[in-house]
């Protein structure tokens, strides 16, 4: 089914949300992502969201792309994090021609994942040839095509450069068929993700799948949505993500407060005047990370629109926003576990999963204190 551009993608999302809630457990035993799963989040077009209209997809606003996962997440993390994932790797279709970007998108499942940036390829008559092992590739088990992220060399060996002096990296593409998976993903949470390594060895990439990535001159679609870094795409839909967590967690133990009795007390959870304290104060804190969130993505997509220029005022705006999201819903997670007490430990209740889903995607680069850092440095150098 193809993506619709707005708001119907996240009423698609909260759809079939009830069926991911159902499947959450054989995710976490299996650590993928069930054939039901993968079925419903591809017949609803979800995958989609952010591939090109002219191939069928919703080329949804950033936005929409958020609450979409944000919704996800609330009913399976993992599920959510390899949408978010494949969902951006479809962004590289704006810098493929359509024949290529139509073989891998719209040939089934047309689903892409990619791992983080490593190794070379070296150019050779009519394209590359690459070897190398790449890790972190979320959503690998149900994709269909891998890509790589490389460096590039000449012919002789020596580097390739960018026209600002930097080295040359494109992302290489090809079927999953080529590659040798690695299952390496045994981690404290995200189980599902089938966050996986793979490995090539004297592949041949022909040119037409090694393609510049986050280039603006190398775009071959007019939308302000692929002038958007996919960094920066990742950093706002992994920080909707963990805003669902938070929000799945705290209702939960919401749900426990109107219903527990104090083990040593007659007087039920909910009338303890330090559990109303603590849920008034969680929550202003969830809605603020939210306003914030979604203030920052919704004044970034005005401007992109309007100028098409992703500054580094954009960025800087982003990476803060994100970061400072990711941590805050940690801390709702963290409250909202403490407030169950005993239960919380249990895996028959909706806390521990998601306590460790939140700790691992902490983990994750798109949380990573130093960028406090990195926007403290930029603030401190406004108006040299």
């Amino acid at each position: 089914m193809d993506g619709t551009v707005g708001n119907d993608l996240v009423a698609r999302a909260l759809t079939i949300a009830p069926l991911i809630a159902d499947e959450a457990d054989e995710i976490e035993r299996t650590r993928r992502l069930t054939p039901k799963v993968v079925g419903a989040v591809i017949e609803n077009g979800l995958y989609r969201a952010l591939l090109p209209q002219s191939l069928g997809g919703s080329e949804a606003p950033p936005d929409v792309f958020m609450q979409m996962l944000e919704e996800i997440a609330k009913a399976d993390a993992s599920t959510a994090w390899c949408l978010g994932q494949n969902g951006v790797c479809a962004m590289i279709a704006a810098a493929l021609d359509h024949e290529s970007a139509h073989e891998i998108f719209n040939t089934p499942p047309g689903i892409l994942a990619w791992g983080a940036v490593a190794h070379e390829a070296r150019a050779v008559e009519g394209g590359y040839r690459v070897t190398g092992r790449w890790d972190f590739a979320s959503g690998s088990p149900q994709a269909s095509w891998l890509g790589a992220h490389v460096r590039i060399v000449n012919a002789d060996g020596t580097p390739r450069k960018a026209a600002d002096g930097a080295p040359e990296l494109r992302t290489v593409l090809f079927p999953i068929a080529s590659a040798v998976m690695h299952d390496v993903w045994q981690a404290i949470g995200l189980a599902g993700t089938g966050t996986n390594s793979y490995e090539v060895k004297g592949l041949f990439i022909p040119d037409r799948f090694a393609v510049l990535r986050d280039v603006p001159d190398a775009l071959l679609e007019p939308g302000p949505l692929y002038r958007l870094p996919t960094a920066s795409t990742y950093s706002l839909g992994f920080a909707a993500v963990s805003l669902g967590v938070a929000r799945a967690t705290l209702d939960a133990a919401i749900a426990l407060a109107r219903a527990k009795h104090q083990s040593l007390a007659a007087s039920a959870m909910r009338d303890n005047q330090a559990v109303q304290g603590l849920i008034g104060r969680t929550e202003g804190d969830l809605r603020a990370a939210r306003a914030y969130l979604y203030g920052t993505a919704h004044a970034m997509w005005r401007d992109l629109s309007a100028s098409g220029v992703f500054s580094p005022a954009h960025r800087s705006a982003i990476r803060l926003a994100s970061t400072w999201t990711i941590q805050q819903s940690a801390g709702v997670v963290d409250t909202a576990y403490r407030m169950a007490g005993a239960t919380a430990v249990f895996r028959s209740h909706p806390f521990e999963r998601r306590f460790r889903d939140m700790h691992a995607i902490t983990q994750q680069i798109q949380a990573r204190d130093t960028h406090f850092e990195d926007v403290g440095k930029a603030i401190l150098a406004e108006g040299r």
